[in-house]
C-alpha cells in the first residue's frame, strides 16, 4: 500500500471513528491502552505480549493500530469462530467507519491452506472414484440413468453440486459452499499443499483459487489467517504468508500446540497401502512389493504393541517394519524421478511422489531416534480402531524463537497470558527469553489491560475444599452429591466442564435420575445444536469435556453456574506432556511444576472464563477439586492465574448465592 494513499491519522482518531460507528459505542480504557502499546511497539520494533480479558474488545484494540502500518499486516487466530468474526463482522464494519479518517477504505483478505480451496485439476477427475480418496477399494459400477447407488450416489450428487458451484464461485473457498459437502467428497476436489505441482506446471494454474487467494493477500492491508497455516509457514521458511512488518497472534496460548501439530508426523498401515495403490503404475514391481510388505508388518506390529510412549526407542520388530518402509519409499521415489513439464499426468505424479516422500522422511526421522523427538503408538477406540506410529518434537520453543520473530514485530494477545500473575512462563513457551530485557532482537514488553468486568462483584469462585482429593477416574460419589446440590439450588443454568467423558456421562446420568431438568450431554448431538439448546432453555444443563472449556460463549442468565470436576492436569498417557515433564526431571528440575502446572493453569483459566461474558453477567464457578485450596505448592499459583472472583470455600455461601440468582 503506497504511503501517499494515506491521510495522516493517529491511532486515537481511528479508534474514535471505529467505536463511534457502533450505536452507544465508546472506547474502553483497556482497549485504549492496548492501541497505544501496539502503536509504540511497532515504532520501537519491539515484540509485545498483551493480556486482554474478556470484554476488552481486543479485536478492535489490535486492528486499529494495524491500519497505520504499511501493509499487509497479518492477524492469526486459533479458532474458526474468531476468524469468521473478524472477516464477516469486525473488519467490514471497521473499514467503513475509518474510511473518512484514512481517506481510503482499508482492504482485507483471508488466507487459508490449499486444501480449503476447490482444485480444478482434481475436479476434472473427481468422478473416477480413486480408491485413495474415497470409501471404496475399487470404483463402484456406474448407476443407471436417474439411479443412485447408496454411498456412491450420495458422493456423485455432491460432486455434481460442486461442479455447478465451480461455474459461479469467485473464491473456491469451501466455507462459501452452502450447503456443505462431506469430507470424503471435498478431498476428491481439493489439493493438499504437498500434492500440488505448482501453478507453473499445472494445466489449471491460471485459474487456481488457492493462488488467487495468495494474490489477494499480498495486496490487502490486513490478512487474516490461522495458527495452523502460520505454523506451516514458519516450518517452510516463511514461503506462504506474504512478507509483512507486523504479525498479530490472537488466542496466542494455542500457538505452541499448533506448531507442535504442524511438526508432528505419523505412519499408519492404511497410509502405506494407499501410497502403494496411488503409485503402483509409476514404480517398479519390487518397490510395490516392498510397500505391501511394510504395510503388512506395520499392521501386525501396531495391533500387538500397547498404546504408549516409546521411551527406549522402537521395539525391534517395529524398527524392522519401519526400515522396510524406508527402503521401499526410497526405491519408489527413484522410480518416479523428477516431474517434467511434458508429463502426461503431472498432478498424479506429484501426488504419488509427495505421499512417498512424506512416508520416507517420517521413517528416517523415526529410525534416527533423535533425542529431541518423542515417539509413541496411538490407538483409537472408536470406529475402525485406528493404529498409528507418531513422532513429534519434544519442544517447539527453538522453532518459535528462530522463525517467529525475525524481521517483523510480533504482538501476541489472549485473555490467558499471565500464569501465576506473570508473563514469563508463556513467554518461554513462545520462544522468548523469560527476561523481557533480553539481548538485541529478542526484547519484549508486556501489558495486562485487565477487563471491564467487576469480577469480585459479578462472580464467586467456590472451591469445595471439604471434598476428598480426587483419585479414581470418573465422578466420585461425594463430588456428584455436591454437583447435585449446586445445580438444584440454581435450578439449571449450569455448564459442567469435566476431565473425562466418563465423568461427564456419570454426571448427566445422576442429574437425569435425581431431577427433572433438561440435561444436555456432549456427544449426543452436535456441539452447535447443544449450545443453542442450552442458550434457549434456562432450566437446562450442558455437560461435556475439553472442547467445551474454551470457545463456548453463553452470556446472560442461561449460564450462571460453571462446575469443574477436577483440575485439568495433563493425563499421564499424554505422550508429549509426559515426555516434556520427564526431560525437565532429568535435568534436575520439576517436570510437574514446569510442564503440568502451566498446562493446568491455562486450561483452568479458559474454563473459568466461560462464566462472565458481559458486564451484566453474575454467577458462581464451582471447582469440585479440593487441591485448588489445599495444595500449598501449586494451588495459589493456579488461583493467581484466574480472574479475581470473590473467593470462598464455604458451601453455604455458594448455595445461598445460587438460590438468590434463581429467585432474581
Amino acid at each position: 500500500m503506497p504511503a501517499a494513499s494515506k491521510k495522516k491519522a493517529s491511532a486515537e482518531q481511528i479508534l474514535a471513528a471505529a467505536v463511534g460507528a457502533v450505536p452507544g459505542g465508546s472506547a474502553r480504557p483497556g482497549q485504549q491502552a492496548m492501541v497505544e502499546a501496539i502503536d509504540k511497539a511497532v515504532k520501537n520494533k519491539e515484540h509485545l505480549l498483551v493480556q486482554a480479558g474478556t470484554g476488552t474488545g481486543k479485536s478492535l484494540g489490535y486492528l486499529t493500530p494495524a491500519l497505520l502500518v504499511e501493509g499487509p499486516v497479518v492477524v492469526s487466530t486459533a479458532t474458526l469462530a474468531l476468524q469468521n468474526q473478524l472477516v464477516a463482522h469486525d473488519l467490514p464494519r471497521l473499514a467503513e467507519a475509518v474510511q473518512p479518517v484514512l481517506g481510503r477504505r482499508p482492504t482485507f483478505a483471508v488466507l487459508k491452506g490449499r486444501h480449503h480451496y476447490l482444485c480444478a485439476a482434481k475436479l476434472e477427475h473427481a468422478d473416477e472414484q480413486e480408491p485413495t480418496d474415497t470409501l471404496f477399494d475399487s470404483a463402484p459400477p456406474a448407476p443407471k440413468a436417474g439411479q443412485w447407488l447408496g454411498e456412491a450416489g450420495k458422493i456423485g450428487k455432491q460432486i455434481l453440486r460442486i461442479r455447478k458451484w465451480a461455474e459461479k464461485t469467485e473464491t473456491g473457498d469451501r466455507d462459501d459452499l452452502d450447503p456443505g459437502v462431506d469430507d470424503v467428497v471435498w478431498r476428491q476436489v481439493s489439493m493438499p499443499a504437498r500434492d500440488c505441482v505448482g501453478a507453473g506446471r499445472c494445466p489449471y494454474g491460471q485459474e487456481c483459487f488457492a493462488e488467487a487467494s495468495r494474490v489477494r493477500a499480498r495486496e490487502a492491508d490486513i490478512v487474516v489467517t490461522n495458527h495452523s497455516l502460520l505454523a506451516v509457514d514458519m516450518i517452510a521458511d516463511r514461503q506462504i504468508v506474504p512478507p509483512h512488518k507486523l504479525l498479530i497472534v490472537d488466542e496466542a496460548h494455542e500457538l505452541a500446540d499448533r506448531v507442535s501439530s504442524a511438526a508432528q508426523a505419523e505412519i499408519t498401515a492404511e497410509a502405506v497401502e494407499r501410497a502403494g495403490r496411488r503409485a503402483r503404475t509409476m514404480i517398479t514391481p519390487s518397490a510395490a512389493e516392498q510397500l505391501a510388505q511394510a504395510a503388512d508388518e506395520l499392521t501386525v506390529c501396531l495391533a500387538d504393541l500397547p498404546a504408549e510412549r516409546l521411551t527406549n526407542g522402537l521395539p525391534e520388530r517395529l524398527r524392522l517394519a519401519v526400515a522396510t518402509l524406508e527402503s521401499a519409499t526410497r526405491s519408489g521415489l527413484a522410480s518416479i524421478g523428477e516431474i517434467k513439464a511434458d508429463d502426461s499426468d503431472p498432478v498424479g505424479k506429484q501426488q504419488a511422489k509427495a505421499v512417498l516422500d512424506e512416508l520416507s522422511s517420517t521413517s528416517q526421522r523415526l529410525l534416527e531416534e533423535n533425542k529431541f523427538d518423542v515417539a509413541w503408538i496411538e490407538k483409537s477406540d472408536f470406529g475402525s480402531g485406528r493404529r498409528a506410529l507418531v513422532v513429534a518434537p519434544l519442544s517447539v520453543a527453538n522453532t518459535l524463537s528462530e522463525a517467529l520473530y525475525a524481521d517483523r514485530t510480533v504482538v501476541v494477545t489472549s485473555a490467558t497470558l499471565t500464569l501465576g500473575g506473570k508473563f514469563d512462563t508463556v513467554a518461554r513457551s513462545l520462544g522468548l527469553p523469560a527476561d523481557s530485557a533480553a539481548s538485541s532482537g529478542d526484547g519484549w514488553t508486556s501489558l495486562d489491560v485487565g477487563s471491564p468486568f467487576d469480577y469480585p462483584k459479578q462472580g464467586i469462585l467456590y472451591v469445595a475444599a471439604h471434598l476428598p482429593r480426587p483419585s479414581m477416574s470418573g465422578l466420585p460419589d461425594a463430588a456428584g452429591a455436591e454437583l447435585l446440590r449446586l445445580v438444584e439450588a440454581l435450578g439449571g443454568r449450569t455448564l459442567g466442564l469435566f476431565s473425562s467423558r466418563k465423568a461427564a456421562t456419570q454426571a448427566a446420568e445422576l442429574l437425569r435420575a435425581k431431577t427433572d431438568l433438561p440435561i444436555l450431554l456432549q456427544g449426543e448431538e452436535t456441539l452447535p445444536i447443544l449450545v443453542r439448546k442450552f442458550k434457549e432453555d434456562q432450566a437446562s444443563c450442558l455437560f461435556g469435556v475439553m472442547s467445551l472449556w474454551q470457545g463456548v460463549d453463553v452470556p446472560g442468565d442461561a449460564c450462571q453456574l460453571v462446575v469443574i470436576d477436577r483440575l485439568p492436569f495433563p493425563r499421564p498417557d499424554e505422550p508429549l506432556a509426559a515426555a516434556r515433564a520427564a526431560a525437565v526431571d532429568a535435568s534436575g528440575g520439576s517436570g510437574f511444576s514446569a510442564v503440568s502446572v502451566p498446562i493446568a493453569a491455562v486450561r483452568l483459566a479458559q474454563g473459568v472464563g466461560r462464566l462472565i461474558r458481559s458486564t451484566g453477567d453474575k454467577g458462581v464457578v464451582a471447582v469440585l477439586d479440593s487441591r485448588l485450596e489445599t495444595a500449598r505448592g501449586y494451588g495459589p499459583f493456579l488461583r493467581r492465574s484466574l480472574p479475581p472472583f470473590w473467593y470462598t470455600t464455604r458451601t453455604d455461601v455458594a448455595e445461598g448465592a445460587l438460590r438468590r440468582l434463581a429467585n432474581s
